[in-house]
């Protein structure tokens, strides 16, 4: 039952995020995988945006439904593993649902490093180049400028790597301990 959970509640709320980082990072979705992901999540996304107003341009009723997919997720994996519910820990599961979004958001980060590092090598003219790019160019450009190419190689990539790497091993495992506290 929780690999039913894993797989479909946990993944749409992927592809839900994914949806709305894409467009937060105005990513180009002219490609085999953004139109994917608008076809896979139109019929709940566009209901949503008739009571779900957008926030500062972005898409604010993506990002609900993301993070209410999570939170039921995570309520019943909970239930799944016998948690007594004698009171609901609402503050726990908000606290530790907006954490997953987070850590899933820096997954999708270091996906896209490592697909781009690779397609750059095999085959850098694929339709997917525009999207892997826009999603990480916003963080490697910083990088960038205070990085200098070694011996024609850029290494920023890997620097936002290790970047990432502690930012889920740090403050987001502390943001979990808290988050856990509240159960």
């Amino acid at each position: 039952m929780q690999l039913l959970l894993d797989v479909f509640l946990q993944g749409f709320a992927a592809v839900l995020l994914f949806r709305f980082l894409l467009q937060w990072l105005r990513a180009p979705l002219r490609n085999p995988a953004g139109e994917f992901i608008m076809a896979l999540t139109d019929f709940l996304v566009l209901r949503a945006r008739r009571y779900i107003p957008s926030v500062r341009r972005l898409d604010s009723s993506t990002l609900l439904l993301a993070f209410f997919f999570e939170l039921i997720y995570l309520t019943l994996t909970l239930a799944l593993q016998g948690y007594p519910f004698e009171r609901f820990p609402l503050p726990g599961l908000l606290a530790l649902s907006a954490v997953s979004l987070v850590r899933l958001s820096l997954y999708f980060l270091m996906g896209a490093l490592v697909a781009q590092a690779i397609l750059s090598w095999v085959n850098p003219y694929t339709p997917l180049a525009p999207l892997l790019s826009a999603i990480t160019q916003r963080f490697l450009r910083p990088l960038q400028r205070i990085l200098p190419l070694a011996g024609n190689v850029d290494l920023s990539p890997l620097f936002l790597l290790v970047i990432c790497q502690i930012a889920m091993s740090v403050p987001l495992a502390m943001l979990e301990n808290m988050a856990n506290r509240l159960f």
